[in-house]
């Protein structure tokens, strides 16, 4: 097995070392785009010239659109067909199992073409499909520039696993391990990619607070995370809950006018939808419950601000949010009992929050970029 690389230099042979990465993402919600533009700026302030492509756009046939509708509509009303898809072609088992690579496959023709006209030196794929593409073409020949696959997820599943890439770039050390033990491939530990203001002190925070004062005083804001696209379980009655128990419910609605008209209807709930200022909301806040464990969850540990699961979404959320709280990074609370339970001993400045945020914070170790210069 080839063993993971130590954080590489520049290329002496390039030009000022300068190299044209390619990011491959997908308008998936907003989590893989929020990825691939955080490493986009990465590359650009390092001096090298980066192109994000959305892997569903290259697809043909109009098949990246059906693609992303149908998983929208699955996640959001019926998700557990999202949970039969999960379970028979992502999560790992003994046996054959469907592979997306016949999918991923029909955008070889138009990601090759558009490596050529971008002259790119790296692709960067940051979503599974693009993975499983990379890894194909790479395995074939077709693509004659290295891949890597900055894996965003805290729990593997198999569509982020191929052979054909040279380098798997991992949020933690389990799953860089377990990467390694499917693959003859190196992973390395990389941490998260967030903006930079998540980590630094946040402008917005005081609007924030002055909101949450004018709206409830005296109420720690609690925030509730339903993804870009608004999907959750029973968020009404999780925000009716909190309410009840003295704190001022946030239901993060994302673009889902239907989800917050819902929600505003619970006495004591602010209701917001599609968020900019989300570094100085975090900030504000007390505590994130999450349902996904995807770039919410990682800009709130970035932010120094303690994440609960609850209710988890079906498949890569509910695997997402157990492996969370089995590294100690969140706590997941399997009833509203446990909920409240959980926010009650996250009191400020008490030790077990102080914990809870460095175990956070200690995730985010290096630049994924930095490997990637080194391909």
């Amino acid at each position: 097995m080839r063993t993971p690389a130590e954080v590489p230099s520049l290329d002496p042979d390039r030009p000022n070392g300068r190299r044209r990465p390619l990011i491959l993402s997908a308008s998936m919600g907003a989590g893989h785009d929020t990825v691939a533009a955080e490493l986009a700026r990465r590359a650009a302030a390092q001096g090298h010239e980066p192109h994000v492509a959305d892997l569903l756009r290259l697809l043909p046939y109009g098949l990246g659109g059906g693609l992303r509708r149908s998983y929208q509509a699955s996640v959001r009303h019926v998700p557990w067909a999202y949970a039969g898809v999960y379970g028979a072609f992502l999560r790992g088992g003994r046996g054959p199992r469907p592979s997306g690579v016949p999918l991923a496959r029909l955008a070889g023709d138009r990601l090759t073409e558009l490596v050529e006209r971008l002259d790119t030196d790296v692709v960067v794929s940051v979503f599974h499909l693009g993975a499983q593409l990379t890894g194909h073409l790479r395995a074939r020949g077709v693509l004659r520039v290295p891949s890597a696959v900055f894996l965003v997820d805290f729990a593997v599943h198999r569509q982020w696993l191929h052979p054909g890439n040279d380098q798997y770039l991992c949020l933690t050390d389990e799953v860089a391990a377990e990467v390694r033990r499917a693959l003859d491939t190196p992973a390395v530990t990389t941490g998260p990619a967030v903006a930079p203001g998540f980590r630094a002190p946040a402008p917005g925070t005081g609007r924030w607070r002055e909101r949450f004062a004018g709206q409830a005083p005296g109420r720690p804001a609690v925030l509730l995370s339903a993804g870009a696209w608004g999907a959750a379980s029973r968020p009404d009655a999780t925000a009716r809950l909190l309410s009840g128990a003295g704190y001022l419910p946030v239901v993060l609605c994302g673009r889902n006018p239907r989800l917050r008209a819902r929600v505003s209807r619970v006495p004591g709930v602010l209701a917001l939808d599609w968020v900019d200022d989300m570094p100085g909301l975090l900030a504000a806040a007390y505590a994130l419950v999450d349902n996904a464990a995807g770039q919410t969850a990682v800009q709130a540990l970035a932010a120094g601000l303690p994440v609960i699961g609850h209710r988890p979404l079906p498949g890569h959320g509910v695997d997402g949010v157990r492996r969370m709280s089995a590294l100690g990074v969140s706590e997941l609370a399997q009833d509203g009992s446990a909920l409240l339970s959980a926010l009650g001993r996250l009191t400020e400045d008490g030790p077990e929050r102080a914990e809870r945020v460095a175990r956070g914070r200690a995730l985010f170790r290096g630049d994924p970029m930095a490997y990637v210069a080194g391909l």
